[in-house]
C-alpha cells in the first residue's frame, strides 16, 4: 500500500502503522480513510496529501 504525504507539515500517513490517535487500524488504506480525516499533526484536509513512492 502507498504512503502519502502532508504537504503542510510533512507528515507521512503510513497504512501498515494506520492513525491509532484517530481509531484508524494498522493496515487501513489511504483510500479507506474516511473523508472527515485530517492530518494528525496540523490538520490538513485528506485531500491535500500526495502519495509517495
Amino acid at each position: 500500500m502507498k504512503k502519502y504525504k502532508c504537504p503542510t507539515c510533512d507528515y507521512i500517513y503510513d497504512p501498515a502503522l494506520g492513525d491509532p490517535e484517530a481509531d484508524i487500524a494498522p493496515g487501513t488504506a489511504f483510500e479507506d480513510l474516511p473523508e472527515e480525516w485530517t492530518c494528525p499533526d496540523c490538520g490538513e484536509a485528506k485531500e491535500e496529501f500526495e502519495a509517495i513512492e
